[in-house]
């Protein structure tokens, strides 16, 4: 079951409606591509409180790509998103995916050629929309990354990250797009203190235990 923190545009019901107004065709069943695979991968299994973390989210080996569906999950008691770095639009990020001369944000204004993009941030949730509008815009096939999501890690405990995607190809002229098969993957995380306070904590014990050895010698003493 899709998340319902989801933003209410999805993937399916951006196509139907951009086939109404003949800037896209339908969409049909699911292509077989049992080889691609969407992970949001961290930086580190193991971020310490007060650092920073990293999680891509990557796709491999896909053919055809025109549009994604994606939504990232996380426990927002240990983490907080502070950045989201997009990488749509191969011609200007020659290491992400989809083609497009431009991001476009606004329904209303795109044009054949541009990549039309909606995001929700939300507490503990990411969600993304991104489509290549056009029949002459090529579809992306290969590897790259879709984007790179920065959190502040702000308490102990563990995360088990969460992704659910939904992909669609570009179609022939005349005919339905079709749903891309594909695995999802997501990493987890384990927030840990850093090992400086360790230490400091058995800094501050071993003084304390010192301190009660002295004054436990002097009482016995007197």
């Amino acid at each position: 079951m899709k998340n319902p923190l989801k933003p209410k545009i999805s993937l399916f019901i951006l196509i139907c409606t951009l086939l109404a107004s003949a800037i896209f065709v339908g969409i049909a069943s699911a292509q077989s591509s049992s080889n691609t695979i969407v992970r949001a991968e961290a930086s580190t299994n193991q971020p310490k409180i007060g650092e920073t973390l990293t999680v891509t989210i990557k796709i491999s080996n896909v053919q055809n790509l025109a549009g994604i569906d994606a939504n990232l999950q996380w426990n927002p008691s240990v983490l907080s998103l502070t950045n989201v770095a997009l990488s749509l639009g191969v011609e200007s990020y020659p290491n992400g995916v989809l083609h497009g001369n431009k991001l476009n944000y606004d329904y209303n204004t795109l044009e054949s050629g541009d990549i039309y993009l909606a995001e929700e941030k939300l507490s503990g949730s990411y969600n993304l929309l991104a489509q290549s509008i056009g029949q002459a815009t090529a579809a992306f096939s290969g590897s790259g990354t879709i984007a790179t999501l920065t959190f502040n890690v702000t308490n102990t405990g563990a995360s088990n990250f969460v992704l659910e995607t939904e992909l669609a190809d570009h179609p022939a002229p005349g005919e339905n797009a079709n749903f891309i098969a594909h695995t999802d993957t997501a990493d987890a995380v384990d927030a840990v203190i850093p090992e400086f306070q360790d230490l400091t904590i058995l800094i501050v014990f071993m003084v304390i235990a010192a301190a009660a050895l002295v004054v436990y010698k002097k009482t016995k003493k007197a």
